[in-house]
Order: C-alpha cells, then sequence, then structure tokens
C-alpha cells in the first residue's frame, strides 16, 4: 500500500509502479497536446497518471489494462472515466479503436517497451504522439544519434518517422516494487515524412542486417545478408552506428539497384 492507499497488485506482469506523484504530473504533462484530441493510456495500473490525465481534460480519454485487480481499482476510483478497455495493449487493434489521430502514453511495463514502440511504428499515421516512461537503456537506445555506441535497429526505424526527445531521469526508490536499474521518460513526435525515400520493407531489412553484425563494416554485413551485383558502394567501410537515418535510406536504394533478384 502506498501513502495515499493504493494496494498494488501481487502480479504486475512485469510494471512497476510508480508512487511519486511529482513525477507523475511531469509525465502527464509531457503531453503537447498538438494535432490530437484522443489519449490512450497504456497499463494505468493504480492511476497514478490517470488523475493527472483526467485534469487535462481531452476530448477523448481511454485507457488500457490487462490485469483485472487494476481495472476493478481504476473504475471504482475514476468513475468519470467512462472508457476502460480490457486489453492487452499489444493485441489491440488500433484502427478498430481509433479512426482519428491519436497520443498514447503510459509508465509502460520494461518487458514489453520495445514491442510496444515496434506496435506504434506500424501504426505511425494514427499515432502521432507517444510518451511514457521505460527503463532508461532503452529509452537512451531510442533518442540516441549517429555515432553513439546505443545507437540501434530502434533509434533508426523510430527517427526515421518521429521526432524523439530524451526528457528526464527518474530514480529506482520512486517504485513499488522499486526496479533495479533507472528510468527514463521520453516523448517521440511524429514528424512530416510520409514516405521514405525507398523501398521501405527494404529499408527495414536493410537496418535490421546491419545492425545484427553491428561490429562489423557494412560491407560484410550488406554482402551477408543480400546478393549483389557490386561492390563499390561509397560508404561500405563504415559501421551502422555512424550512418544517419538519411544515409540508411541512400544504401537501402543502392541495394535494391544493385541486388541479385531472383526471378
Amino acid at each position: 500500500m502506498d501513502h495515499r492507499g493504493r494496494v498494488y497488485p501481487k502480479k504486475n506482469l512485469g510494471q512497476h509502479f510508480l508512487k511519486d506523484t511529482i513525477i507523475a504530473r511531469k509525465i502527464a504533462d509531457s503531453l503537447t497536446g498538438a494535432g490530437y484530441d484522443t489519449v490512450l493510456e497504456i497499463g494505468p495500473g493504480m492511476g497514478i497518471l490517470t488523475g493527472y490525465l483526467l485534469e487535462r481534460r481531452f476530448n477523448d480519454f481511454r485507457v488500457i489494462e490487462i490485469d483485472n485487480e487494476s481495472v476493478h481499482y481504476i473504475k471504482e476510483h475514476f468513475p468519470e472515466l467512462t472508457n476502460v478497455i480490457t486489453g492487452d495493449f499489444l493485441s489491440m487493434d488500433i484502427d478498430k479503436y481509433f479512426t482519428e489521430k491519436i497520443a498514447i502514453i503510459g509508465n509502460f511495463p520494461y518487458n514489453i517497451s520495445t514491442q510496444i514502440f515496434f506496435k506504434v511504428l506500424k501504426h505511425r499515421d494514427k499515432v502521432v504522439e507517444i510518451s511514457g516512461m521505460l527503463q532508461k537503456e532503452v529509452a537512451e537506445r531510442i533518442c540516441a544519434g549517429p555515432g553513439s555506441k546505443t545507437y540501434g535497429i530502434l533509434s533508426v526505424l523510430l527517427q526515421a518517422f518521429y521526432k524523439t526527445e530524451y526528457l528526464f531521469t527518474v530514480p529506482e526508490n520512486v517504485f513499488s516494487p522499486p526496479p533495479k536499474v533507472k528510468s527514463g521518460v521520453i516523448r517521440l513526435i511524429r514528424n512530416n515524412v510520409k514516405d521514405l525515400d525507398c523501398d521501405e520493407v527494404l529499408f527495414f531489412r536493410v537496418v535490421k542486417a546491419c545492425f545484427n553484425q553491428r561490429r562489423k563494416i557494412l560491407r560484410n554485413s550488406v554482402r551477408a545478408a543480400f546478393d549483389l551485383m557490386r561492390d563499390d558502394y561509397q560508404e561500405f567501410g563504415l559501421r551502422p552506428e555512424q550512418l544517419s537515418v538519411d544515409q540508411f535510406v541512400r544504401l537501402t536504394r543502392w541495394i535494391d539497384e544493385n541486388r541479385i533478384k531472383s526471378e
């Protein structure tokens, strides 16, 4: 039980419940409110973010929670919240529930945070903003730029379509139970890129192929993944963490033009 009388579920499904109200308000206030009227909170738990989000009076505010005990708590303590969805966000049909632009927020469970962002990426034309807390290491990876040791697949794929911002770090002692690592709060805002100037399916393949062998120069990782007619790309001597999103787009176009395609 915390100082506000919340009794946390015994099985928290990988969730560490935030108990610091000052930090909770900062996270709720991190949403800009620009370009959308609908907000979805993922995994409200005992509602520490929910109350502050309700105060912001979005036209359409919904929550999705997989834990029945937490759903009961939310419905009992926030009767003004009329749209509580019981279920798993990863299985949610976003197009079914939302026809308009939306923002997503949450204290994301560490064990599925990466999957949440990959799902957002698939629905990038509907999800125009996402803000929330996740493991600091993952938060830093999402926001890292070229040249950083943490720059990787998730960085490139998300930054192709979103402006990423690392907002602040959260210590371990403000959670119940306390995690073994620090957390980070980030915000992603949809950029103006409608379509990449390349084959997007191939772009995803190229980025993953390069970072799956990140210690190798591009020539080696690309040749291992694709049958090429040529071997003279000007940036083949670089490593994947040295390439910007635009450079990966150009590399993808070159591979598309120079790979041996089966009939």
